[in-house]
């Protein structure tokens, strides 16, 4: 079988790129097995503003056009809801944080996204003296469903493998890669914080960190926003809402943890006073990098071979925008830029 590309991983990392490749009429093959949980515990949010600082999110005038685009074509070609439209209001705790909001909307970068109106608490279950900021161009991508469900589209296609990639058969015939009975030009491995166990990337410095999120019902809250104070309260429909996240650079493994719990639920009483159940609690390792921004590019001595990682937090945002730079940079010789180029760490 021959192909032009295996990639090896298919979360929003590896999803973004397979757009990439059918949008250009470029052959592939996915691998997964399924080990690596970072998106599907994901909030899905997309918020081109960092609601602790008030500062612009890197790049975010360039991602969020390409990731709004790719989020609707996959809603056309897998047939599902993916993006919710939804504001992501920020909880003042003075009005100090008010002024500070205020002074940071005529700030190039943020006053396409910053509203200018002070939004006032009308929901009695809700503490929120001091009101809201309301971030504009903002929403929520159902990542779970996006994941499951392009998961399917490629089984049905033929074109995902659920198991494990063994990196000891991956052989350099030529100016072509050997994988079993597969013959390819390129393999982009896109595996998340399980990257630590591929020999030809893994010396990176992905730290990873882990997340955890709760799910509780609240019929009694009505919130029809996004709230960010000490978490994020988002709601997901059928009363439901996410709390999260929580950031944990120590713990790796995937299990939840009473610590999590207890630190969510301290940070939502102090956010919302109406009675609600815990229906759901899940982890996964996120992949940060120490510099926050994505290791994209290719390895230094093997010139075939590929890395897309790295996306940390903002997955849901960025993926879509270092995907289409690898491409070009694959396809078309584009350089990367220096910020996510790999090669700009040792290994």
């Amino acid at each position: 079988m021959n192909v032009d590309y295996i990639i090896v991983g298919i979360g929003l990392a590896g999803i973004s790129f397979c757009e990439q490749l059918k949008a250009h009429n470029k052959s592939f093959l996915v691998f997964d097995n399924a080990s690596q949980q970072s998106s599907l515990v994901a909030g899905g949010l997309y918020n081109p503003v960092v609601l602790k600082r008030f500062t612009p999110v890197w790049k975010s005038q360039e991602q969020l056009p390409l990731a709004l685009k790719q989020y609707a074509e996959l809603e056309a070609s897998l047939g599902v809801k993916l993006d919710y439209k939804i504001p992501v209001y920020r909880k003042f705790a003075s009005v100090e944080e008010q002024n500070d909001w205020f002074t940071a909307s005529d700030k190039t970068g943020l006053s396409d996204y910053m509203s200018t109106n002070l939004i006032k608490n009308k929901n009695p279950h809700i503490k929120a003296p001091y009101g809201f900021g309301e971030v504009l161009k903002s929403g929520r991508i159902d990542v779970n469903t996006l994941v499951i469900s392009y998961k399917n589209h490629l089984l049905k296609k033929g074109l995902l493998f659920e198991e494990n990639f063994s990196y000891e058969a991956l052989k350099t015939e030529g100016a072509s890669l050997k994988y079993k009975n597969i013959s390819a030009k390129y393999i982009v491995f896109a595996e998340g914080f399980g990257f630590k166990k591929n020999p030809f990337f893994g010396k990176l410095p992905i730290s990873g960190t882990k997340g955890e999120l709760l799910t509780i019902n609240a019929p009694e809250l009505k919130l029809n926003a996004v709230i960010k104070s000490g978490v994020f309260l988002i709601p997901v429909g059928n009363d439901n809402y996410i709390v999260g996240a929580t950031y944990n650079w120590n713990d790796k493994t995937h299990e939840v943890s009473e610590a999590a719990r207890k630190f969510l639920l301290e940070k939502l009483d102090t956010l919302m006073s109406c009675s609600y159940k815990i229906i759901d609690q899940v982890a996964g390792i996120r992949p940060t990098v120490k510099d926050r921004r994505p290791l994209v590019g290719e390895h230094h001595l093997l010139k075939s071979h590929y890395i897309l990682n790295g996306l940390g937090t903002r997955g849901v945002m960025i993926g879509p925008y270092v995907a289409e730079k690898l491409f070009q940079c694959i396809e078309n010789k584009v350089p990367l830029e220096k910020e996510i180029d790999c090669n700009r760490f040792d290994y």
